[in-house]
């Protein structure tokens, strides 16, 4: 199992596949290998050289308790070690939910890195309706994941039971002081898909969003919340392929 340090924190990370390098980053309390049940990897890792990241606080990487250490531009940064531990120069990049923030954070702080960007369920302004995450932690996992409806399937229940809830408590902390990100959109020159479900909360934020942004490619996906656009990699992944194949055909064209 590979690992990468930033600044004293492990980053646990996978690369399956060949081709051109694409970051996978789950979102909060998930780890790497929810790209793979969802059959995300197993789509793609024939086309591209797939870069799956447990982000800190997260999988098998260090999970520190300091709610400071989560910072978007430090959760940015750990991406960015990973493609400098394995040099690669500059990737395509796809996240989910908090992998969605981190992505704005990247455009922030590291645009040249990267060829395009994906980002799904996430939108760049405050973010609400952490709280009550937070305080059920508390109790521990098995309070919040007790207190959910529905209950998840046997595979996720076991995915979240096995979190450090004081890990959690401080990535979801930084993600709820995450600053407004929305005087990056501008900025955001490079190719970027946004995709929501129309049934989550955070759709509207992201379908605002992408009206500033010069260079995007936006996707409402009928009747899905915010967990189901993780799971539903059917409805995910023709929009994936075709904006990275519009990204490929741009390049070509202009060399």
């Amino acid at each position: 199992m590979p690992y990468t340090d930033n600044d004293g924190v492990r980053i646990h990370y996978e690369v399956k596949g060949d081709g051109p390098p694409l970051v996978l980053q789950h979102g909060l309390s998930s780890n790497m290998s929810r790209w793979s049940a969802a059959g995300f990897v197993d789509a793609l890792k024939s086309d591209y050289k797939i870069m799956l990241i447990d982000a800190r606080g997260h999988g098998d990487s260090d999970k520190p308790y300091d709610a400071d250490v989560y910072d978007r531009k430090i959760m940015a940064s750990d991406v960015i070690a990973v493609l400098d531990a394995e040099g690669v120069d500059r990737s395509h990049y796809m996240g989910y939910s908090m992998g969605g923030s981190i992505g704005f954070g990247l455009a922030e702080s590291y645009p040249d890195r990267f060829h395009s960007l994906i980002i799904g369920g996430m939108h760049p302004y405050p973010i609400n309706g952490l709280d009550n995450l937070i305080e059920m932690l508390k109790g521990g996992m098995e309070a919040w994941v007790g207190s959910m409806d529905p209950q998840p399937t046997p595979e996720r229940k076991k995915m979240l039971l096995a979190n450090d809830p004081r890990s959690i408590t401080a990535a979801a902390l930084g993600l709820r002081n995450r600053p407004d990100l929305s005087h990056v959109l501008p900025t955001m020159t490079m190719p970027c898909l946004v995709y929501a479900g129309d049934a989550d909360d955070l759709q509207v934020g992201a379908e605002k969003c992408v009206k500033d942004m010069p260079n995007v490619t936006w996707a409402s996906l009928p009747g899905l919340d915010h967990g189901q656009a993780m799971e539903r990699s059917d409805m995910v992944l023709p929009h994936v392929r075709s904006f990275l194949s519009g990204v490929a055909q741009s390049a070509t064209t202009a060399d």
